[in-house]
């Protein structure tokens, strides 16, 4: 029995993954992962890395974050706890939707997931207080590969839900994308 619905999403290789909770008087059971059912949207890799983020504050901008060739990151994103307007950036050289972005609602109420493929960036918006992310990664984070994009490119025109509270000083010191960014060649 399938426990994972995955629905393709605009952007060619992004996908949003619905989880079925099964409850009793006890709680429920969720399942998060399962690379036989994630197949089917283009999951092949196993998990190298999993990490886990807490947001305080509401309004809170992280990203937009991606790993450049030759070590490129997929990613399963998941809320835990609160809720995010979650935004994934098409990166891919010579895509028809290069510079095109999609954002979807994650909660712990809906149990809604990201699947982001290789070539995209990342990022959220907290939608509440005390959010909590767990992220399954394709590839291990990598300092030397680790690259990003500025959440208030005018260019990008990401339209955030609520007025950015916050952002880090490294989320704000991205350079706007010039026009001679190629994206990534995979």
């Amino acid at each position: 029995m399938s426990r994972l619905t995955v629905t393709p999403l605009e952007l060619p290789g992004l996908a949003r993954v619905a989880r079925q909770r099964h409850a009793d008087e006890r709680g429920f059971l969720s399942r998060l992962f399962c690379a036989e059912e994630l197949a089917v949207a283009g999951w092949r890799w196993p998990i190298a890395q999993i990490n886990h983020t807490l947001t305080l504050r509401r309004g809170t901008v992280r990203g937009l974050h991606y790993q450049r060739a030759p070590q490129p990151d997929a990613k399963l994103v998941s809320c835990l706890r609160g809720e995010v307007w979650d935004v994934a950036v098409d990166l891919r050289a010579g895509s028809p939707t290069f510079l095109h972005w999609q954002a979807e609602r994650l909660s712990a109420a809906n149990g809604y997931a990201l699947l982001i493929p290789q070539g995209f960036a990342h990022g959220f918006q907290a939608l509440s207080d005390d959010t909590e992310l767990l992220y399954c990664h394709a590839a291990a984070y990598n300092s030397a590969l680790d690259a990003g994009l500025n959440p208030l490119d005018p260019r990008l025109a990401i339209d955030w839900p609520l007025p950015v509270a916050l952002l880090s000083a490294r989320d704000a010191a991205h350079a706007l994308i010039t026009p001679d960014f190629e994206g990534e060649h995979l």
